[in-house]
């Protein structure tokens, strides 16, 4: 295939090889299969059509955001992307593998994990689209979040964007959905060299869906969800704190993906609620292999910390000691184990803030929810996606059998081909 030079802006070329036009679908279905029907659908924006798009986009007066510069602090910045990425000297050190199963889960890490050039790559998007939605916008910050940066991200990862306009809250179903509606049409009509396909998707956190036709990396970008920044700095702060937390959690993501598990646009579980279930069952254990970082470092992990500050966190927390030594492989079956047998789905909620099962709510919000797990800042359920009991039992099936299965064979190829799962990274 001729290689097909591309370029952001006025950029020098990067050459890359020719790309197809659709979107892989990794983690959300594509347009065309989406019924109209459910939560999560394509909007066709009644401002599609009337909206002018130039240097700037006349917004009316109620419609005009800017970031505020904050009082007695220094700028907001959007930290650069060496502050920020991974593997840093903590996150380099992996357990050692004395066993077979151990050996296994290391192996597909290393296979899976997001390299240096898949961060450098969205970063470069990022620091491009940034410059462009100031033409709309002139003091919006734009960060990368999620798998990218939280320590759990793997070759396949989508890149997660999250455009913040003001310290205060933006109301999702009407103001984040008209500014995104603006950030869609300026992509379809002045950035069509190199931004493919903008949708906007309705769902309860709404996003413009693209592709980057330079590094052929899809992007998911909301406005104003700030707990997405802060829980990303959050779990990585977990990442690194214990080095046998990253192996464990990208095997787990590939194997709920290949079990077809991982999807919360088809009613499964989201990667995000997937690392969550992760860590709660390493602070459960009779020996914890992690604490609540939110308890013994409060003023770290604050709500209320400046978002320019955040990304600063995963440096200053020591190392976990962990008087726990069991091994990759051990804990992968018991992982499968406690969520098969042990956990009460019935009765309970995973709270990592709180590193316990903690009695479910009775808000509307937990309320008639097959699975119940406490987003660590804002107390939403992450897993709210699962509402068909269908859907439910063919999860819990999925931990039952994969533990059955892995308990007696002791071998990771009999419940995750790493062959057949690694061609879809």
């Amino acid at each position: 295939v001729t290689p097909q030079p591309m370029t952001y802006g006025n950029g020098s070329p990067i050459y890359i090889s020719e790309a197809p036009t659709s979107f892989r679908g990794r983690k959300r279905l594509r347009e065309e299969s989406i019924p109209q029907n459910v939560k999560r659908q394509c909007l066709h924006s009644p401002y599609s059509e009337t909206a002018v798009v130039n240097q700037a986009v006349p917004l009316q007066e109620k419609h005009r955001y800017s970031f505020p510069e904050p009082v007695k602090s220094p700028s907001f910045r959007v930290p650069p992307v060496q502050d920020t990425w991974f593997p840093d000297p903590r996150g380099t050190t992996l357990p050692v593998a004395k066993d077979k199963l151990s050996q296994q889960v290391l192996e597909w890490f290393q296979a899976c994990q997001q390299q240096t050039c898949d961060l450098n790559s969205k970063e470069l998007c990022r620091a491009e689209l940034q410059k462009e939605i100031k033409n709309i916008f002139p003091r919006s910050r734009l960060f990368l979040v999620g798998s990218t940066l939280n320590g759990f991200g793997t070759h396949s990862s989508d890149g997660d964007l999250c455009l913040v306009l003001k310290e205060e809250p933006v109301n999702q179903k009407t103001e984040a959905r008209y500014i995104l509606s603006l950030i869609q049409k300026y992509f379809a009509t002045k950035l069509s060299s190199y931004i493919e396909q903008p949708q906007l998707i309705r769902a309860k956190v709404p996003i413009v869906k693209f592709r980057d036709k330079v590094s052929s990396m899809e992007f998911d970008l909301n406005v104003n969800n700030v707990v997405g920044i802060r829980n990303t700095f959050l779990l990585r702060t977990y990442s690194c704190i214990e080095k046998r937390v990253r192996p464990l959690v990208i095997v787990v993501k590939k194997w709920a993906s290949f079990h077809e598990i991982n999807d919360a646009s088809r009613g499964t579980l989201s990667s995000y609620s997937l690392v969550l279930m992760v860590l709660h069952y390493l602070q459960t254990l009779p020996e914890p292999i992690l604490p609540s970082l939110q308890k013994n470092y409060p003023q770290s992990f604050d709500p209320a910390m400046q978002l320019h500050l955040v990304h600063q966190v995963p440096h200053t927390i020591p190392p976990y000691i962990s008087k726990n030594g069991s091994s990759l492989g051990d804990l992968l079956i018991g992982f499968f184990k406690y969520y098969a047998t042990e956990f009460d789905w019935n009765r309970q909620m995973i709270s990592v803030r709180e590193a316990k099962a903690m009695p479910r709510p009775d808000g509307i919000e937990w309320r008639n929810k097959y699975i119940c797990i406490e987003e660590p800042f804002d107390g939403t359920n992450t897993a709210r996606a699962v509402h068909e009991k269908q859907k439910f039992n063919a999860i819990r099936n999925e931990f039952l059998q994969s533990w059955k299965v892995l308990r007696e064979k002791k071998d990771l190829n009999c419940i995750l081909p790493l062959g057949a799962a690694l061609q879809k990274r």
